[in-house]
């Protein structure tokens, strides 16, 4: 492996050892999309829902846009290795 690949396999284990690390302490997990406005996002959540959200322009909290099926959710795990 050269090192960019090498890099890149440390980066994806911090970041599926972070998702597992938030499930337990029962929070959501935050997936950030290039295909996605600056301002959204998907939250997964422990129990498996993923919900497309917004960041709230009047406070730090997130504004639910809408919940995704178990079939896009499925998807989204697929797409960003999170299976």
């Amino acid at each position: 492996m050269i090192k960019r690949d090498v890099l890149e396999v440390i980066g994806t284990n911090a970041v599926k050892q972070l998702r597992i690390e938030k499930f337990q302490k029962g929070h959501p997990f935050m997936i950030n999309s290039t295909e996605l406005p600056s301002n959204q996002c998907y939250l997964e959540y422990p129990n498996g829902e993923i919900k497309l959200v917004t960041l709230s322009s009047t406070s730090r909290d997130f504004t639910i846009l809408r919940e995704l099926t178990t079939i896009e959710s499925g998807s989204i795990r697929i797409k960003y290795n999170l299976i």
